[in-house]
């Protein structure tokens, strides 16, 4: 009985498996949402959906914000890289830091998320957005779920940081 709870304990502890679980869930439903607007929209014809929120399906060369679309073709390549990397690093950091479960889950989302707009990068040299979010004229550089998958990995992170700062006092 001593043995099996060990094992179980020593399983969970240092097992990568929930937490790829989660980065897989994220690509899966971040390439699902890309393939569906690709073949629903027209590309540059907005959908309004509310006073401030259209669907809109635009291409990105570049990464965030549009950063490096017009470098030349390059970028396709380095951004690819960038990502395959950051992926390895943080497969090494949920090994390491197992039992850590919201730094875990916010690493978790960040990979996936890296990864969906990797294969988008290899697959079309480009990464498909959708979400449009705008006042009057102004819009938000349009984004996907792996982005947003991102942006709330990163926001995990500083918040378990700040918590585990606070809790060292």
């Amino acid at each position: 009985m001593m043995a099996r709870s060990m094992a179980k304990q020593t399983s969970t502890r240092g097992s990568l498996a929930p937490w790829l679980g989660v980065a897989l869930i994220v690509i899966l439903f971040d390439q699902l949402t890309k393939i569906a607007v690709q073949k629903v929209f027209a590309y540059g014809e907005p959908h309004a959906l509310t006073p401030f929120f259209n669907l809109l399906l635009v291409y990105n060369r570049g990464a965030a914000f549009s950063f490096l679309a017009a470098a030349g073709g390059w970028q396709r390549w380095a951004l690819t890289a960038l990502g395959v990397v950051a992926a390895v690093v943080i497969c090494y950091l949920l090994k390491k830091h197992a039992a850590q479960r919201l730094f875990c889950a916010a690493l978790a989302l960040i990979m996936g998320g890296a990864i969906g707009n990797v294969i988008d990068r290899l697959a079309y040299g480009h990464v498909i957005d959708f979400l449009d979010f705008h006042v009057n004229a102004w819009h938000w550089p349009a984004f996907n779920l792996a982005d947003s998958a991102i942006t709330v990995g990163a926001a995990l992170l500083i918040f378990d940081e700040l918590r585990r700062v606070r809790g060292s006092r």
